[in-house]
C-alpha cells in the first residue's frame, strides 16, 4: 500500500474569485461598480408602475385633505408607504403577490363593513346628511329673502374654468368678485358704462353663454362675507344684483337659531336638529350618534316591526325553497344524463345550461313580461286567454318568484351535481354491487353522502346568495304587491335586502334613512354569518364519510 503525497501548485485564483462572497452571504457592491447596472428592464417597468400607483395615491390624499376626510387620507398614506416598501424590498417576496388582494379586501370588504356599522349608529338620512356647520349654512341659505328697499347693484357674470361668479360694482366704483364658495373681495377690473368688462383672473361671459347657463346663474348665490348672517348677492337678469339675507339668524355664542319674523328661538337637541320650545324643528339637521335607536326602531316601531317579521319569514322560506328546488331538479337531471345508456347526452346537457347563460338581471325582466296578467305570453297563449294575477296576488307572486328562480338556478346545480357524480370512486360502487346492495340503497347510503361532501359548501353559498337575491325580486315583482299598511313602502315578496333598499329610500318612494337601512344590513349579516357557521360546522361530519 503506497501513500501518494499531493502538493499544492501555484495559485490560479483570479480577482473575480477573490471578490466573490462566501456561500450564504450577499455580495457587496464594489466602490467602482455603478448601481445603474442593476436597473434592468424589469426594474424600470416596476418603477413606472409604482410611479403611477403613487401618483394616484397622492391624488387621493390631496382630495381627502380638501374634503377633510382624515380617515381616508391616513389609510391611503399608510397603504402607499407599505406598497413602496413591499415592492422595493428584497425581503418581501411573498407579500408582492398577496398585497393587491389585501388592499382590495381592506377597501371593499373591511372598510365597507366598518362604515356600514358606523352609519347604523347614526341618524344619517334625509335632513341629517351633513355636519352641524353645513346644516347651519344650509338653513341660512334656504331661508334667504330679498332685502326690501335695498338698492340693486350693477352685476356681471364671470367664470373661472367651470366655476361661475359675480362681479359687482359698488357705489364708490370699486369692483368685488366672488363665487359660491368664495365671498366677495375687491379685485382689479375695468368698468365701462357702469358694467364690468374685464376682471383680473376671471373671464366675462358673453350674452350667449349667459343664456346657455341661465338656470345656474339664477340659482347662484355669492356670500357677501365669511359670516353667513351677512347674506348674499343674487340675480334674476344677469345684469343687476340684489342683496338677500336670511330670516334666520345664528348666534354662535349661544348656539341658537332665531327666526326674525316670528321671534322663535331654536336650540340644538340630541337628535341633531334645532328645536323650539313648542317642539317644532327646522327642516335641516346634522348627523349625530344615536346609539341603538335604529335597531330599536326596526324591532319596536309598529310601522316596521310587523312587516319586518313577515319579510324575515318569507326571506328564509324563499332561500330554503330556492336551494331545495334547484338542487333536487339539478340532481335529478344530472343522475338521468349521467347514465351511459342515454344517447345524445352532450346535446341535452348543452340545452339544459342555456338558462344559465342569460344574465341574472335580464331574465327576470323577460319573465315579468311573460307573466303579465293582461298580455303576457303565459296567460294569453299557454292558458288560452286566462287572467291569472301571477305578479299581483301575494301567494301567486311568491310562487312565481320560486318558479322563475328554479328556471334560473337549476342549470348551476345540474353542472355541479354532474361533476360530483362523475368524480365518485367506481370501486366503491362496484363493491356495493358485489355485496348485493340494491340501487336505491346504494344511492341512499353511498352515492348521496359522497355527493353531499362536495356539494354542501356550494349549497350553503347558494343559500346565502338567494338570501340576498336582490336582482330577481326587484326586477320581477319589485317587492309587490304592497302591504295594506301604506306607512312603509314594503310588499309581500320583499326579502330583507330589498327591504333595506326600500327603507334606505333609494327607490324614491320614501325619505332616505341610511341609518336604519345600515342597522338592517347588520342584522342580515349576523343572520347569514350565524347560519353559515352552523352549517359549516355540521358539514364536518360528512368529511368522515370521504
Amino acid at each position: 500500500m503506497s501513500i501518494q503525497k499531493h502538493t499544492t501548485g501555484p495559485s490560479t485564483m483570479t480577482a473575480e474569485d477573490a471578490a466573490a462572497p462566501p456561500p450564504g452571504r450577499r455580495r457587496r457592491m464594489r466602490p467602482d461598480e455603478s448601481p445603474a447596472r442593476r436597473f434592468g428592464p424589469g426594474f424600470l417597468v416596476k418603477l413606472a408602475l409604482m410611479a403611477v400607483v403613487n401618483a394616484f395615491g397622492v391624488y387621493v390624499i390631496i382630495s381627502a385633505w380638501t374634503a377633510e376626510s382624515w380617515v381616508i387620507l391616513g389609510a391611503m398614506a399608510v397603504m402607499l408607504v407599505v406598497a413602496d416598501w413591499v415592492y422595493f424590498s428584497r425581503r418581501t417576496v411573498p407579500l408582492k403577490y398577496i398585497f393587491p388582494g389585501l388592499v382590495f379586501l381592506l377597501v371593499f370588504q373591511i372598510f365597507t363593513i366598518a362604515y356600514t356599522g358606523w352609519v347604523a349608529f347614526t341618524n344619517y338620512g334625509d335632513g341629517h346628511n351633513s355636519t352641524k356647520e353645513q346644516a347651519i349654512e344650509a338653513l341660512l341659505v334656504q331661508n334667504e329673502r330679498r332685502v326690501e328697499g335695498a338698492p340693486s347693484v350693477p352685476l356681471t357674470v364671470v367664470e373661472d374654468g367651470d366655476e361661475l361668479g359675480f362681479a359687482v360694482v359698488r357705489e364708490d366704483g370699486t369692483v368685488e368678485v366672488g363665487s359660491a364658495d368664495e365671498p366677495l373681495e375687491s379685485v382689479e377690473a375695468t368698468v365701462t358704462g357702469g358694467q364690468v368688462t374685464d376682471v383680473d383672473g376671471w373671464t366675462v361671459l358673453d350674452r350667449n353663454d349667459v343664456l346657455a347657463r341661465q338656470g345656474e346663474i339664477t340659482d347662484l348665490r355669492v356670500p357677501v362675507s365669511d359670516d353667513p348672517n351677512d347674506g348674499s348677492i343674487r340675480t334674476q337678469d344677469a345684469r343687476t344684483g340684489y342683496a338677500s339675507t336670511s330670516t334666520l339668524v345664528y348666534d354662535e355664542a349661544a348656539d341658537t337659531m332665531t327666526d326674525t319674523t316670528t321671534g322663535t328661538v331654536y336650540t340644538p337637541n340630541d337628535d341633531g336638529e334645532f328645536e323650539a320650545a313648542d317642539g317644532s324643528t327646522l327642516s335641516v339637521g346634522w348627523r349625530v350618534f344615536v346609539g341603538l335607536d335604529n335597531f330599536t326602531l326596526a324591532f319596536s316601531d309598529s310601522r316596521y316591526a310587523g312587516p319586518f317579521l313577515q319579510v324575515v319569514l318569507w326571506t328564509f322560506a324563499f332561500a330554503i325553497a330556492s336551494v331545495a328546488t334547484t338542487f333536487l331538479l339539478g340532481l335529478f337531471l344530472a343522475s338521468v344524463f349521467n347514465d351511459p345508456r342515454l344517447r345524445g347526452r352532450k346535446i341535452y346537457r348543452t340545452l339544459l345550461i342555456l338558462p344559465y347563460a342569460i344574465p341574472g338581471f335580464v331574465a327576470p325582466l323577460l319573465w315579468s313580461g311573460l307573466l303579465n296578467r293582461s298580455f303576457g305570453f303565459v296567460n294569453q297563449v299557454l292558458l288560452n286567454g286566462a287572467s291569472i294575477p301571477w305578479l299581483t296576488d301575494p301567494w301567486l307572486a311568491k310562487l312565481s318568484l320560486i318558479g322563475v328562480n328554479l328556471w334560473l338556478g337549476f342549470p348551476y346545480m345540474f353542472l355541479i351535481c354532474t361533476g360530483a357524480l362523475q368524480s365518485l370512486p367506481t370501486d366503491v360502487m362496484e363493491a356495493a354491487k358485489i355485496d348485493g346492495a340494491t340501487r336505491l340503497r346504494t344511492w341512499r347510503e353511498i352515492t348521496l353522502p359522497l355527493l353531499l361532501v362536495s356539494t354542501t359548501p356550494l349549497l350553503i353559498s347558494s343559500f346565502a346568495f338567494n338570501f340576498n337575491n336582490f336582482a330577481l325580486v326587484y326586477m320581477l315583482t319589485g317587492g309587490g304587491p304592497r302591504f295594506d299598511d301604506a306607512s312603509v313602502p314594503l310588499g309581500h315578496t320583499d326579502i330583507l335586502i330589498t327591504m333595506v333598499y326600500s327603507v334606505a329610500g333609494l327607490d324614491g318612494n320614501a325619505p332616505k334613512n341610511f341609518g336604519l337601512a345600515s342597522a338592517l344590513s347588520i342584522v342580515i349579516f349576523v343572520i347569514i354569518a350565524t347560519i353559515s357557521a352552523i352549517a359549516f360546522k355540521k358539514t364536518r361530519s360528512l368529511e368522515e364519510i370521504n
